[in-house]
């Protein structure tokens, strides 16, 4: 598996970002307010900067690589809108996973790293009856998920053609799953386990909510000391 080195910015958020998925920032702190016009201005190559989780009770300014989970995403930036008082709102998607090797605290007003790109790793030929059987099995556990856990129909399921290798993280974007098993999806670098991954966890957590009888909180419903914005 080759891996590309890189310096990147890096925006530290209390949750874990999958490629391909949505994600809307709200951004008012001054070192990521900097961050968000080196975007626009293409002072940041491509766009793109680093989501890394925090790990629970810790923090990357005090603590450094050890605050942080190794292994994050991507964001390229979509569309930015600055408002009156010199906050942004803006859309980003997440694009590509990263090994995080080590952080610099001094170069830019913000935090970045030393990041190595962590593609799959490269697979004999699969079977094609598997990979259908998993894919089938994973929307199943998501159509369930959905429909116990959400009161509304305000979900949709990823296009029939999605790629295998995309799937699963696209089926976990909406879904609240634990801080550590959306971390370990995020790891996960064969497309094949991830499917088998996502359709247990799914199944698990739609099986917790209908015994309990209750609905996941949404994202942001309490607040995140670690997170910038």
């Amino acid at each position: 598996m080759s891996c590309v080195a890189a310096t990147i910015p890096l925006f530290p958020l209390g949750t874990v970002l999958m490629p391909g998925a949505a994600l809307p920032l709200h951004i008012f702190e001054p070192r990521y307010r900097q961050l968000t016009v080196d975007l626009i201005t293409g002072e940041v190559p491509d766009k793109e900067f680093g989501v890394v989780a925090v790990r629970e009770g810790h923090s990357p300014d005090a603590d450094g690589l050890a605050g942080l989970y190794g292994v994050g995403c991507t964001a390229a930036l979509i569309d930015a809108r600055r408002l009156p008082d010199g906050r942004y709102d803006v859309v980003t998607r997440g694009a590509r996973r990263f090994r995080l090797i080590d952080l610099d605290t001094e170069s830019r007003p913000y935090l970045t790293g030393s990041v190595e790109f962590l593609p799959d790793v490269s697979e004999n030929e699969p079977d094609e009856r598997l990979i259908a059987m998993l894919d089938a099995a994973a929307r199943e556990a998501h159509r369930r998920y959905c429909g116990t856990a959400w009161r509304s129909d305000d979900w949709a399921e990823p296009k029939d053609d999605t790629p295998p290798d995309q799937l699963a993280h696209l089926l976990a974007a909406d879904c609240l799953l634990p801080m550590d098993d959306r971390q370990a999806l995020l790891e996960q670098t064969s497309p094949v386990h991830r499917l088998r991954e996502i359709r247990m966890l799914l199944a698990r957590e739609a099986g917790l909510l209908e015994r309990l009888h209750a609905v996941p909180a949404p994202l942001g419903t309490f607040p995140d000391e670690n997170s910038p914005n």
